[in-house]
């Protein structure tokens, strides 16, 4: 049920924000007005923190916010605010905090209860309507937190205050006293090893997330390894000497090893259901072991880093499915989450048409199927994808998820037909499968264009590009990348600058360079909106120093390498810390009142679905100073690296201790137990591994393409001398 008034939240420009305006909750963005009545009235806060892609939040907002007797007790005894996980991560990140630590739960919906101070001490993510799932009613929880806020106050100011420091220890820094060597690595991948699933790939068992950034260490480390085994053997055949016995060079695993689970896992996740079968491009992870059933929104990042897996798995074993796989990653992004008349990268498509269906949209029935494709592409179809009378979806059990049931040759043998008939008769019944499809009403795609979340949407592309020869991908990614630099990027010189002084090595405090500034958002999804001009984080700075040093390297435009320059000097003035090392996640408040728990310093280490701002910012550091010999930009890079190398041995061994539940379907595949639209994090360590890894040894895979059996060469980046003092125009059209 909604209303016609509209409540503060249409003032918005956030998608996900806007949807709630017809609520009756009187809902307040986050902010100083919303404190102050809190406090003057005297009522604790209720926080909820969503995204516009996010299944159970919308659930939540249907089951709970729309109901008018909800909405009484809300607007009565609480002031209620409504946050955008992707608009405001940092809000989002130390609350996510504080709920964990309270009920040991993460995720979205975020349901936080504060005090007018905007201190949490109390939290969960879904609770439903009634009493059920394990929780109580969301009714039943709004008047005991009401009832106990008025009636024991004492208790709850002091839970709000262990809650705080709870919020201050997570994802801190143990200190500089890490060191970072490549036995981290070892101990890191020898964990990834113990947790394959050797029958369908991937790590741990339900739910199954990607994980890139652990692929990506496991890819390099075989890339490295065979390439020095391949080199190694050149050399003795030319000298004269006998092979060598065995691999006395490389103790971190066999090559066979990590090729089987690398392969393994890359080409059950392609042929699953969490990869679009019809339109390319991941679905965000899996809810079963096998790949099969997706959670069916569909980000942009989760899809940038999957296509440089793809890309730098085709490269390490010449596979040409990996390379058709990152071709199909780029059509989907090229037609659903690009901007192409201005360039830039969208945000997400939704899973849902309405609250009603479940992937609806992706999903078959045998019938839909039959009525689109003649009966001997049906037949195949069929074959192909598994499509049957009973399919595997719970709210309606004829729905089929698409995944890759049997080979071509097997289809050919039962039906009597040529291999490439079958192919014939496949590529067809897509094409028309796909036509059909988008007949149907589609799931939302949230056009808000973020700049960090583009800046690796950019990397990845560039990357693709230069392997696979790609030239409109490339064109496409510089188009997107000056439209960030253009729209995002606030620069002005201030006294160091002119003297030609580096931050790198003066250290300067934030404060010196108040008008250098990158934003977080470069436009919104309703251009009805009012644009917001939200402060870049550290993620965003990280990612786009990452992205201009990938457009100098594929471009050798000079201007390019001084927006990296510049984009990193300031990441160094507001994010770094001379004291311990490493960078925070945001700026201090500029008059130092921070709102709610804003004020607590956090330094992101662990990769959030997206990869971690330190490590980022730490590989940014060494590639600056690769190219400009400034030991500042090393330095800086150690101390961070060391206290990364702190964490990660302290969580190594824990990986699997600390494992969030997924969500699911009341009375489907899963209970919601944790959290609805979650992301696991026993694989943090591992992931952030990955990362340290690459600001170890650089980048070891080769910029050229070979064929099956080639081996990487190029273990470096192009130095100073090859690239710098060259200046050519851009090149995108």
């Amino acid at each position: 049920m909604t209303t016609q008034t509209l409540n503060a939240l249409a003032r918005a420009s956030s998608a996900y924000l806007r949807s709630a305006m017809h609520q009756p909750i009187q809902w307040h963005e986050w902010g100083e007005e919303a404190f102050a009545a809190a406090q003057r009235e005297n009522k604790p806060m209720l926080l909820d923190i969503g995204a516009v892609w996010c299944h159970w939040c919308h659930v939540m907002d249907r089951e709970s916010y729309d109901d008018p007797e909800v909405a009484a007790i809300v607007n009565e005894h609480f002031i209620a605010v409504k946050g955008d996980r992707d608009e405001r991560p940092d809000i989002d990140s130390r609350y996510q905090a504080a709920v964990s630590a309270v009920s040991g739960q993460g995720g979205w919906p975020l349901t936080a209860f504060l005090t007018p101070e905007g201190k949490p001490f109390y939290g969960g993510t879904y609770f439903p309507p009634t009493d059920g799932y394990g929780r109580p009613s969301f009714k039943r929880v709004l008047v005991s937190i009401a009832n106990a806020y008025k009636e024991k106050n004492g208790d709850v100011v002091e839970q709000a205050k262990m809650v705080e420091s709870a919020i201050g220890q997570a994802e801190s820094f143990a200190g500089r006293d890490g060191r970072v060597s490549a036995s981290i690595i070892a101990a890191i991948q020898k964990s990834a090893f113990s947790m394959f699933d050797a029958e369908h790939g991937g790590f741990g068992q339900a739910p199954k997330f990607p994980h890139p950034s652990a692929l990506d260490l496991l890819i390099e480390q075989y890339a490295r390894s065979a390439s020095g085994a391949s080199l190694r053997r050149t050399l003795r055949l030319r000298s004269g000497q006998a092979p060598e016995g065995g691999r006395p060079h490389m103790d971190l695993a066999d090559d066979g090893q990590l090729r089987n689970v690398i392969v393994t896992t890359l080409e059950h996740m392609a042929n699953g259901g969490v990869y679009a079968q019809l339109a390319g491009g991941f679905h965000r992870y899996s809810v079963d072991e096998r790949w099969v059933v997706p959670h069916f929104e569909k980000m942009c990042y989760d899809n940038s880093e999957l296509l440089k897996n793809y890309v730098h798995a085709y490269q390490a074993t010449g596979s040409e499915v990996f390379a058709s796989v990152a071709r199909d990653i780029i059509r989907w992004m090229d037609e659903w989450l690009s901007d192409r008349e201005r360039g830039g990268f969208y945000a997400s498509q939704d899973a849902d048409i309405s609250m009603d269906d479940d992937g609806d949209y992706f999903t078959w029935t045998l019938d839909e199927a039959r009525a689109a494709l003649t009966e001997e592409e049906a037949q195949v179809a069929a074959l192909r994808y598994d499509i049957n009378e009973v399919g595997e979806m719970h709210h309606n059990p004829a729905k089929n998820v698409l995944y890759v049931r049997a080979p071509i040759e097997e289809i050919g043998r039962r039906m009597s037909l040529a291999a490439d008939r079958v192919e014939d008769l496949l590529d067809s019944a897509k094409k028309k499968m796909y036509a059909a499809r988008l007949e149907r009403p589609t799931p939302y795609v949230d056009k808000t264009v973020y700049v960090g979340w583009n800046s690796m949407c950019v990397s990845a592309y560039l990357e693709a590009a230069k392997v696979l020869n790609l030239d409109d991908g490339r064109h496409f990614a510089l188009r997107s990348l000056d439209r960030i630099l253009a729209e995002a990027w606030r620069a002005y010189r201030d006294e160091s600058e002119k003297a030609g002084e580096s931050p790198a090595s003066t250290q300067p405090q934030a404060s010196t360079q108040p008008n250098v500034r990158l934003l977080h958002v470069v436009a919104y999804s309703d251009p009805k909106a009012e644009h917001r001009e939200v402060s870049g984080l550290l993620d965003d700075y990280a990612a786009t120093t990452l992205a201009c040093l990938d457009a100098y390297e594929a471009t050798t435009d000079l201007s390019y390498f001084k927006f990296a320059q510049a984009i990193g000097d300031a990441m160094i003035a507001k994010f770094f810390d001379a004291v311990s090392g490493g960078f925070f996640d945001a700026e201090p408040a500029v008059d130092g009142k921070s709102l709610g728990v804003l004020s607590t310093r956090r330094k992101p280490l662990q990769d959030s679905p997206t990869p971690a701002g330190n490590p980022m910012a730490a590989i940014a550091l060494l590639r600056l100073h690769h190219y400009t010999g400034d030991s500042g930009y090393r330095d800086k890079a150690e101390q961070t690296l060391e206290a990364c190398a702190c964490n990660c041995r302290y969580h190594e061994f824990r990986l699997q201790q600390d494992r969030a539940a997924a969500d699911g379907e009341p009375g489907g595949r899963r209970e919601p137990s944790a959290y609805a639209c979650g992301h696991t994090s026993e694989f943090a360590a591992i992931e952030l591994g990955g990362i340290i890894c690459r600001s170890l040894f650089g980048i070891c895979l080769p910029s050229t393409n070979y064929g099956p059996g080639g081996a990487a060469a190029n273990f470096g980046f192009r130095s100073q001398k090859d690239l710098l003092g060259k200046t050519v125009p851009k090149k995108w059209g």
